[in-house]
C-alpha cells in the first residue's frame, strides 16, 4: 500500500512546488515594492539633518564663563547649535552676572564659545539703547540713547553714528548680532513693553523707516547683524507678550507694515523677528509667530522678503501659556521661521536639556512627515548665507 501512495505523494508535492515558488515570489516582489516606497536614510544624509536643525537653533543658557557650565560644552557640541543669547539677567533666580559682568569676562565669554562650536556661532544681545540695553554701564559698558530719544530728535546723522558706536563695541566683545532696532510703531504709549519703555522711534512710519535703515547701515560697516522687530508690529497692543498672547486685531494698522515694505525694497532688512500677536482677520487661529498666513503670505509673499526670519523666544507666556514645546517648534517651522529662539529665561525652571529636546522634537518630526526636509534645508541655506554675509563663517 505505501508503494502505491508514494507517487500520489510525489505527485502532491510537484503540485505543490510552483504554488510555493510563486508565493515566495510574490512575497519577495512585495517586500522590494515596500521597500522602494520607505524613505531611505543613509548615516550622512542623518548626519546632515542634524547639523541643519542645530543651526536652526539659537538657545540661552547660565554661566558667565565656560567652566561655569559645562552643559553649554555638551550643547554646543552635540546639538551643533547655530548660535547663542547672552543676558545680564536670570529671570528665574531674579540675579543678575547670567552671562553679563564686565568686558573683559565677556569678550573672553564669546571667544571660548566659537572655540567649541563645530560651526562658527551667532552670538546675540539685545542693545536697543535707554532701558533695553544686556551691557549696562554700571558694568563698564556704554551708554547709549533710546530708539525714542533719537526718534524725536529727528536726525540721521546723530542715529547713524549711534549706531555706529554700539556695534563698535558689540564686535569689540565679540558679537555678532543685535537685537534691534525695533519698528514698532509707537501707537499706544501706554503699551508696557514698547512706547512705555520708550522703545519705539515714532509713530510715524516714515520716520521710523529712517531711523531703523540708517541703523541697519551702521551696524554693516562693523559686520554686525541687526535684526527688524517685532512683526508684524507691536506697538499698538495693549499689553506684554512675555506676559500672555496680544490680540492687535482691533488696534493694528496696515502702516505698521510700512517700514518693513519700505527697507525691504531698499535692501536694509538683515532678518526679522516674529512678534507673538494675533489678529483674527489674518489669521483667526494662530499669532503671528505661529502662522504661515502671517510669515509666508504676508511677509515672504506680499512683502517679498526673502531673508532670514527668526521667532521671538518660544518660552514667553504668550506661546507657553498656550502652545506646549513641541506644537510651538513645529508650527513656528512650517509657518516660515527660520531660526527658533529659546531664551531659556522665563519665569519657569531653567532647564539644560532644552536644546537637546527640541532638537529631538524637530528630527522625530521631519522622521514622521510633520516637518518637510525641505523645509529645513531653505531655512539651513539662509541661516549660511547669513553667517557667510557678516563673515562669521570663514
Amino acid at each position: 500500500m505505501n508503494q502505491r501512495q508514494q507517487p500520489l505523494l510525489v505527485q502532491g508535492r510537484e503540485q505543490r512546488q510552483p504554488i510555493q515558488l510563486f508565493s515566495l515570489a510574490l512575497a519577495l516582489l512585495l517586500i522590494s515594492f515596500a521597500l522602494a516606497q520607505t524613505p531611505h536614510t543613509s548615516p550622512d544624509t542623518n548626519e546632515q539633518l542634524k547639523t541643519e536643525i542645530g543651526q536652526m537653533l539659537l538657545i540661552g543658557f547660565r554661566g558667565a564663563t565656560v567652566a561655569t557650565n559645562p552643559a553649554i560644552i555638551k550643547t554646543i557640541r552635540e546639538c551643533r547649535l547655530g548660535g547663542v543669547v547672552l543676558s545680564d539677567y536670570d529671570v528665574p533666580s531674579r540675579t543678575f552676572g547670567r552671562n553679563i559682568i564686565s568686558p573683559s569676562q565677556l569678550r573672553k565669554l564669546t571667544a571660548d564659545l566659537q572655540k567649541l562650536a563645530p560651526t562658527p556661532l551667532f552670538i546675540a544681545v539685545d542693545v536697543e539703547g535707554g532701558q533695553i540695553n544686556r551691557l549696562k554701564p554700571k558694568h563698564g559698558f556704554k551708554d547709549f540713547p533710546s530708539h525714542q530719544a533719537l526718534g524725536r530728535l529727528n536726525d540721521v546723522e546723530k542715529t547713524y553714528a549711534t549706531a555706529v558706536e554700539i556695534a563698535k563695541e558689540l564686535r569689540a566683545l565679540g558679537i555678532n548680532w543685535n537685537y534691534a532696532p525695533v519698528v514698532d510703531l509707537n501707537l499706544n504709549p501706554a503699551n508696557p513693553i514698547i512706547g512705555g519703555r520708550q522703545r519705539a522711534f515714532s509713530a510715524d512710519p516714515a520716520l521710523v523707516a529712517k531711523m531703523a535703515g540708517a541703523f541697519v547701515r551702521a551696524h554693516r560697516t562693523q559686520n554686525v547683524i541687526s535684526v527688524l522687530k517685532h512683526f508684524p508690529g507691536h506697538g499698538s497692543s495693549q499689553g506684554d507678550t512675555h506676559r500672555g498672547l496680544q490680540d492687535v486685531t482691533t488696534t493694528w494698522r496696515d502702516s505698521e507694515l510700512d517700514p518693513y515694505r519700505e527697507l525691504n525694497r531698499a535692501g536694509l532688512i538683515d532678518a526679522i523677528m516674529t512678534a507673538h500677536v494675533t489678529h483674527i482677520k489674518i489669521d483667526p487661529e494662530y499669532p503671528a509667530t505661529l502662522s504661515p498666513k502671517f510669515l509666508n503670505d504676508l511677509l515672504r509673499v506680499k512683502i517679498g522678503f526673502k531673508g532670514v526670519i527668526i521667532t521671538d523666544d518660544l518660552g514667553m507666556g504668550a506661546i507657553t501659556q498656550n502652545y506646549g514645546l513641541a506644537d510651538a517648534l513645529i508650527r513656528a517651522v512650517n509657518a516660515g521661521a527660520d531660526i527658533l529662539l529659546l531664551a531659556n529665561n522665563s519665569p519657569q525652571p531653567y532647564d539644560a536639556d532644552l536644546p537637546a529636546r527640541a532638537a529631538r522634537i524637530l528630527a522625530d518630526a521631519v522622521g514622521d512627515g510633520r516637518i518637510r526636509a525641505a523645509r529645513i534645508h531653505e531655512s539651513y541655506q539662509r541661516i549660511m548665507e547669513l553667517k557667510q554675509r557678516f563673515h562669521i563663517m570663514p
